[in-house]
């Protein structure tokens, strides 16, 4: 245990003691190792195949700088609400396999998140492309 109680152990966690441009590149690869990992999932490998076509497209459909950060905003934020869903499942199942209320709770919360903005992105998109063809 470290002699100071506000220091981080090294030992625990070698991140933590890390500072400046270190800190910073090593930040950069866990989150890359993040994405690896959230690529494993199918939910995510298809939410980020379909934002490689969506984000391209957002700067055609949208009209101003507002639209397009809308659009490609919407599109980034499916998968950034994926990658949390999918981070509340693993710490779920960390804790072990057996049913419990308050897993199911979590697991479902992550879910009902994930549906919300899938909602909000195919709402922003729907009414884009109206706005677009239909006016």
């Amino acid at each position: 245990m470290s002699a100071l109680p506000n220091l981080p152990d090294p030992a625990v966690n070698p991140q933590k003691a890390r500072k400046g441009l270190e800190r910073v590149f090593h930040a950069t690869l866990i989150s890359l190792q993040g994405l690896r990992a959230g690529w494993s999932e199918p939910a995510f490998r298809q939410e980020a195949i379909l934002s490689m076509v969506m984000i391209p497209v957002s700067f055609w459909l949208g009209r101003s700088w507002v639209e397009v950060a809308l659009l490609a905003g919407s599109a980034m934020l499916v998968m950034i609400v994926e990658l949390l869903n999918t981070a509340v499942e693993a710490a779920i199942d960390r804790i072990g396999p057996e049913w419990h209320d308050l897993s199911k709770r979590a697991k479902d919360m992550g879910s009902a998140a994930v549906l919300l903005s899938l909602t909000l992105c195919a709402s922003i998109w729907v009414t884009a492309l109206w706005q677009r063809f239909m006016s």
